[in-house]
């Protein structure tokens, strides 16, 4: 009992990799986009320099620099990135734990190497790079047929192989860990998702409402197009959001409970301390990463 509490402490995070099928249907349109990428480089702009000395820096180069690229895209467009970075900013990250820390790097880095893994692959079962690359060390002359690509697609296909043997263990790893059962997990998925919205949704409109607020004292008037004369005749006012609560509700957040019932957001646990008017409650579980 020791060992499988052990294990579903360390691995109950691993929940952040596949959370909904957002993320699937995600991560297979940004597979396709390399996909269609790979191939519009393969046709129009591989050419491969036929030069000792250059084919080789010009093969690796034309497999690894796109994927890099890829791979440090894919990091700084992840919303978890900046929630790690707000975390560790603003709470020293006195609260993240080895294994919620494993999970975190782990999501990232999972959803940033599908667009570089895509690349790789495909680059490996085209075999032109490889190629490429290969003949700065062999004489061609001593082949019968060269070049060949089968070494590269055997790469490429034990690369496939050995990428989805790795994704079913995480996912078995995560339905057999996490706290919440698959309909709550689909439950929590459509809460993220629609608390995303609104509150991109209402932070542009409160945005806006504060902006026109701050031009017509200085003008006298605001000039603003029909639909923003509704949303500030719908609103009349918004007032500025203090530091504090923006801090509150902006970092890292996983699941957590309060006397039985989900808190499925750093938002909603904000408000729901708000509603108790409970200020040192707030301060002090504000601060809890889990």
């Amino acid at each position: 009992m020791a060992a499988y509490a052990l294990v579903t402490e360390n691995f109950k995070f691993m929940s952040l990799f596949f959370k909904s099928k957002d993320v699937m249907i995600f991560n297979g349109l940004i597979a396709l986009g390399t996909v269609a990428g790979q191939t519009a480089y393969s046709v129009f702009a591989f050419d491969c320099p036929c030069s000792s000395g250059r084919n080789y820096c010009y093969g690796l180069a034309a497999i690894g620099a796109p994927a890099l690229a890829f791979f440090l895209i894919g990091i700084m467009m992840n919303k978890s990135t900046w929630d790690l970075v707000s975390e560790c900013r603003l709470r020293n990250c006195r609260k993240l734990s080895g294994a919620a820390s494993f999970a975190l790097l782990g999501t990232i880095i999972g959803r940033a190497v599908v667009a570089p893994l895509t690349w790789t692959v495909l680059s490996l079962l085209r075999g032109k790079a490889y190629t490429c690359a290969l003949s700065e060390f062999l004489d061609p002359r001593t082949l019968e047929g060269f070049p060949s690509d089968q070494g590269s697609e055997l790469i490429g296909w034990l690369l496939v192989a050995g990428v989805s043997l790795a994704v079913f263990l995480m996912l078995c790893v995560k339905r057999c860990s996490s706290p919440l059962g698959y309909l709550q997990e689909d439950y929590w998925s459509e809460y993220r998702s629609n608390e995303k919205t609104l509150f991109q949704r209402t932070a542009s409109a409160h945005a806006l409402l504060l902006a026109a607020e701050n031009v017509k004292s200085f003008f006298g008037f605001v000039a603003l197009e029909k639909e923003e004369k509704e949303q500030l005749a719908e609103h009349q006012s918004a007032g500025p959001i203090c530091s504090t609560n923006w801090n509150r509700v902006t970092g890292v957040y996983l699941y957590r409970e309060k006397n039985g019932l989900p808190l499925y957001s750093r938002l909603n646990k904000w408000a729901t301390y708000s509603l108790e008017n409970n200020v040192e409650a707030m301060e002090k579980e504000m601060d809890t990463f889990n």
